[in-house]
C-alpha cells in the first residue's frame, strides 16, 4: 500500500514540472484569456496582417519574389512595402505577380513624407508642382501593383502662420491631389504621427485628421491609423477608430513602448484585433513596427505574436 501524503507530493511534482515547461514554450507574457495559437503555419490569419519586405530575410533571403512566398506560407493574406514606389519597374512588376498568384493585398506604400518641409500647410504652388510628379509616379506604381492606397504625411506646421489657415490650406490642398488620384481609383491615406518621436509636425489627432478628410470630401482621402502613434498621442485606440471608422483606409501596427511586435508593450492588440475584425473590417493591417529579438529566432516571435493576437 502507497502512503497517501507520499503520492499526492510526487503528482504535484510532476503536474508543476509540466506547468514549468510549458511557461518556457510561451514566446511572450499573454495576455488574460489568450489562448496558444502557435503551429498553424499555412492557415490563413482572420484580419489582411501585412509584414513588410525584410521582415522575414533571415528565413526566406532577400529576394521579395521569395519573402512574399514565405509571407504566404505562413498564412499571411497581405504584404506591404514603403518604398514601392522606387524600386524598378521590373521588381513592381515581379512584387505584383507573386502576390497575385497568392491571392495577398499589398498595403500603402508612401507617395510623399518630408518630416523637415513645410509643404501642405503653404499654399506655395511649387508643392503642387513637386506632388503632381509624385502621384504621377505614384499612380503608375500603383497601376502596375495593383496596390490601392498611398500614404502622405502632410509635413511641418509653420509657426508664423494661424493654425486655422494652415489647416484650410491642408485641406485644399488635399482636394487638389485627391483630385489626381480619382480617375485611376487610388486613395491617399495621411497618417497622424506621435509629437514625441516626430516633433513639428502638422498632423498629429485622429480627430484632427477626420476633421481634414471630411472636409476634403473625396473618396480618394482617408486616413491610416496608425496604432503605435496614437497610443503614444492621445490613447484611447478602441474608441478613436469607432469614431473615426468610416474614414479609415488603413491601418499600421506596432506595440507601445518599443515599436516592435504585439504583446511587447502596453497594448491589447488581441481585443483590438478582435474588434476590427467584428466592425467587418476587409483592408490591411501594415506591420510597421521592428522585432523584439534579431535573425531567424526573431522573425518566428513575430509570427507567433499574430498568431496569437489573432486567436480571438
Amino acid at each position: 500500500m502507497r502512503d497517501g501524503t507520499t503520492h499526492q507530493s510526487r503528482r504535484r511534482f510532476f503536474r508543476d514540472v509540466a506547468l514549468g515547461a510549458a511557461a518556457l514554450m510561451i514566446p511572450f507574457p499573454r495576455l488574460p484569456g489568450m489562448s496558444r495559437a502557435t503551429g498553424n503555419k499555412g492557415v490563413a490569419f482572420k484580419l489582411k496582417y501585412a509584414p513588410p519586405l525584410g521582415m522575414f530575410e533571415g528565413s526566406a533571403g532577400k529576394n521579395p519574389v521569395d519573402q512574399i512566398r514565405f509571407m504566404a506560407d505562413q498564412g499571411f493574406r497581405a504584404m506591404f512595402d514603403n518604398g514601392l514606389m522606387n524600386r524598378p519597374v521590373s521588381e513592381q512588376e515581379a512584387i505584383a505577380r507573386e502576390c497575385s498568384r497568392f491571392g495577398m493585398a499589398i498595403g500603402p506604400f508612401v507617395a510623399y513624407a518630408d518630416f523637415s518641409a513645410k509643404t501642405f500647410v503653404t499654399r506655395d504652388t511649387s508643392v503642387r508642382d513637386m506632388m503632381a510628379s509624385r502621384l504621377k509616379t505614384a499612380v503608375e506604381s500603383a497601376g502596375r501593383t495593383n496596390a490601392a492606397t498611398v500614404l502622405v504625411v502632410p509635413g511641418r506646421y509653420d509657426e508664423s502662420l494661424d493654425w486655422d489657415y494652415q489647416t484650410d490650406n491642408v485641406i485644399e490642398n488635399l482636394k487638389w491631389c485627391s483630385g489626381l488620384c480619382e480617375p485611376a481609383g487610388l486613395v491617399i491615406v495621411i497618417e497622424p504621427l506621435n509629437p514625441k518621436d516626430h516633433p513639428g509636425l502638422f498632423l498629429t489627432k485622429m480627430s484632427q485628421a477626420y476633421q481634414i478628410v471630411r472636409a476634403v470630401g473625396s473618396p480618394s482621402c482617408r486616413i491610416v491609423e496608425d496604432i503605435y502613434h496614437q497610443q503614444i498621442t492621445e490613447g484611447n485606440i478602441i474608441p478613436n477608430i469607432d469614431a473615426c471608422w468610416d474614414q479609415i483606409g488603413a491601418f499600421h501596427v506596432g506595440d507601445a513602448p518599443g515599436r516592435k511586435e504585439p504583446g511587447t508593450g502596453e497594448l491589447n492588440y488581441r481585443t483590438i484585433f478582435r474588434h476590427i475584425h467584428a466592425k467587418g473590417y476587409q483592408g490591411v493591417l501594415c506591420m510597421e513596427h521592428g522585432r523584439s529579438r534579431s535573425g531567424k529566432d526573431g522573425e518566428r516571435a513575430v509570427i507567433d505574436s499574430y498568431r496569437i493576437c489573432d486567436d480571438f
